[in-house]
């Protein structure tokens, strides 16, 4: 797998401005990757991955039923509130749309108010980080 670019970079989520300019961490970087895992393993359109409080990592990928549609962002974040999580230090979702989805988002948001979020392309490349 090719290394996710650590180039800085924003990405628009649908109804939020673009957030400040960051690059990415080694710790950051892992969750492009456990993303980008969990989305191939299935062939998911997307893959998410969040960290917890305290450093632990859940990974997901989008999931569509007739019964249940859900995002990967929003079952990276359902995993690590049913593990015990209670605030989120960072996330990272892996897709080939150039936004992040407003229901990840929120999830997110449910949990903490201001840890980053990553959007990378398929290949890892780094789209851009809401802050917001």
């Amino acid at each position: 797998m090719p290394e996710p670019s650590a180039a800085p970079t924003t990405a628009p989520v649908a109804g939020h401005t673009p957030s400040a300019t960051v690059e990415l961490t080694a710790e950051d970087t892992k969750l492009v990757v456990l993303a980008r895992g969990a989305r191939g393993r299935v062939g998911a359109v997307e893959g998410a991955a969040v960290r917890d409080q305290d450093g632990r990592t859940y990974a997901a990928a989008s999931v569509s039923l007739p019964s249940l549609t859900i995002t990967a962002l929003q079952l990276a974040v359902a995993s690590a509130v049913a593990a015990g999580a209670t605030r989120l230090e960072a996330g990272a979702v892996v897709t080939e749309a150039s936004t992040l989805d407003g229901a990840g988002h929120a999830a997110v948001r449910d949990l903490t108010a201001d840890a980053p979020i990553h959007v990378a392309a398929p290949d890892g490349t780094l789209l851009g980080t809401v802050l917001e």
